[in-house]
């Protein structure tokens, strides 16, 4: 039995900048460190009912008064803490994704469809279940025991392309797969979706285990869709795996040529120091084309089934992962919030002031980091901020900042 411990003094009392973000560090802090007495602590039969605890007490405040939900991530819900590891496919259409994950469900699920051309045009969660069933976007963000209500925000057209698949395999008793549309190259990739695929994406990243981009031997070529799909990625590269898939079907030099090619592609993209690593077979159950690769498939498939066999386990730690990173995250934009606001005249001139604030968010940026000792890597992408804060202030020019 997993048991989590949590400071009795971390209760918030005043809802004040002061007091609630010395909450949240000593909520962080404490836990982590461990160094409090043991008559002044609360106890927890596992990490997951502490996450809650510690975000209900803490962290929303913190996010609430600080305009949070706004400008990043939406509040967490409790079904956000005890849904299942999850694993999310993408790559461009005809990649094998949805093979792959009947590969790896081991049989054919509902609302399962695989062609040469772009078959999967949903955004399809596989979930285990007693019966087989699909069950349509509209029910799933009302479903309370389901962490997708916040996928509302993006709309019917969204909904309508948002499913779940219901069936029973063991696989999925631990584990819930996630199939997406197809990226789209060439002309096709002009087409409206009638939402923003982008925004969808990095909502699933943010809450996955696991992100799996998908390639084909034969089509290297990386779109423009698909290159803005992996720049997103990029803040989540800890949870980032490459399959080259279908890499049976051409000959060892030609294999080593495609390797080549892909790591250089992949290099110009993903943001990373190290390597990318890169899983190289054929994840399917048809025999080999070319049979000379077959002890490196082998232990490519072993080496990447491993990986996601250990979801489960490391879950816990994930989490915990993650709720680090939303509260640093937290704490960075409560001081920005703090430096505009302190900056803002409280009478005359606050639409100059906004303006020039926002132009000069840079300078915000590294006046926070010199003056509180905060990372440069913990700031949230500076073009993004400044869109959205100048989104919130057309939307109502007194609002730009919390009251």
């Amino acid at each position: 039995m997993k048991m989590l411990i949590i400071h009795n003094a971390c209760r918030p009392r005043i809802f004040g900048k002061t007091s609630l973000w010395t909450c949240q560090t000593r909520c962080i802090s404490s836990w982590i460190s461990g160094l409090f007495k043991q008559d002044e602590t609360r106890s927890f039969n596992s990490v997951r009912d502490g996450l809650k605890s510690m975000y209900s007490q803490c962290l929303e405040p913190l996010e609430t008064t600080y305009l949070f939900h706004d400008f990043h991530s939406p509040k967490l819900r409790s079904a956000d803490f005890d849904y299942k590891p999850s694993v999310m496919l993408i790559g461009q259409y005809s990649t094998g994704k949805t093979t792959f994950l009947q590969h790896i469900v081991g049989k054919d699920y509902p609302g399962m469809r695989i062609g040469p051309e772009p078959t999967t045009d949903k955004f399809i969660v596989i979930m285990n279940g007693k019966e087989d069933s699909i069950v349509p976007g509209n029910a799933l963000v009302v479903d309370a025991n389901m962490p997708y209500a916040p996928l509302s925000k993006f709309g019917n057209k969204f909904l309508n392309r948002f499913q779940a698949s219901v069936t029973s395999t063991p696989v999925l008793e631990n584990l819930t797969l996630i199939d997406t549309p197809g990226i789209l190259s060439g002309e096709k990739q002009l087409i409206d979706r009638g939402y923003d695929f982008i925004q969808v994406v990095q909502w699933f990243a943010e809450r996955v285990d696991r992100v799996i981009l998908l390639f084909d031997a034969h089509k290297l070529d990386v779109s423009d869709e698909f290159k803005r799909t992996i720049e997103v990625l990029n803040m989540y590269e800890d949870k980032l795996k490459i399959v080259l898939n279908k890499a049976d079907r051409v000959s060892p030099q030609q294999l080593m040529r495609v390797y080549g090619a892909l790591m250089w592609s992949l290099g110009k993209i993903v943001n990373t120091p190290e390597v990318v690593r890169v899983y190289t077979g054929s994840f399917w159950k048809q025999p080999l084309q070319h049979t000379a690769n077959r002890h490196l498939f082998e232990l490519e498939h072993q080496d990447l089934f491993k990986d996601l066999q250990s979801l489960p386990k490391q879950n816990s730690i994930r989490k915990l992962n993650d709720f680090i990173r939303r509260s640093r995250l937290a704490k960075v934009h409560a001081y920005i919030i703090s430096e505009l606001k302190s900056e803002m005249p409280r009478l005359f001139g606050r639409e100059v002031a906004k303006q020039r604030l926002i132009d000069e968010l840079d300078t915000v940026y590294r006046r926070i980091q010199s003056r509180y000792g905060v990372s440069a890597g913990d700031f949230p992408d500076i073009n993004q901020m400044r869109r959205k804060l100048k989104v919130r202030g057309q939307r109502s020019p007194s609002a730009l900042l919390p009251t």
